[in-house]
């Protein structure tokens, strides 16, 4: 198994940016498919985006031009730099990872969830 742990939400103005953290650490030889998720209150989990083993990318259309994923293999840290942001990005912001090499585009795809880091934006 993994263990995941988030870092670096907090609040911010609309336009501003901020860049989650997630350290991965435990049973990391295996090729993973490594995702961002967030919730806002009263709604579905959704993907923000997703990397798999081979470092293909995907992203949700709403965050496409605005969001980067990133990782740092070395230093085990998957990261989301987050710019433009919006009101309507503020919600909970999940990491999570999936044995093997598909990243599915469901939360139901993925085994292992860090424990969320929160980001609000004000407009």
């Amino acid at each position: 198994s993994v263990q995941l742990v988030e870092s670096g939400g907090g609040s911010v103005q609309a336009g501003g940016s901020l860049r989650l953290s997630c350290a991965v650490s435990g049973d990391t030889y295996y090729p993973y498919c490594m995702g961002w998720f967030r919730q806002a209150p009263g709604k579905d989990r959704e993907g923000v985006a997703s990397i798999d083993s081979d470092g293909s990318i995907d992203y949700a259309d709403f965050v496409r031009g605005r969001f980067t994923i990133s990782q740092d293999n070395a230093k085990k840290i998957l990261y989301l730099e987050m710019t433009s942001l919006k009101p309507e990005d503020t919600a909970m912001y999940y990491c999570a990872a999936a044995v093997g090499s598909y990243c599915s585009p469901s939360p139901a795809g993925f085994s292992y969830w860090g424990q969320g880091t929160q980001v609000t934006v004000s407009s």
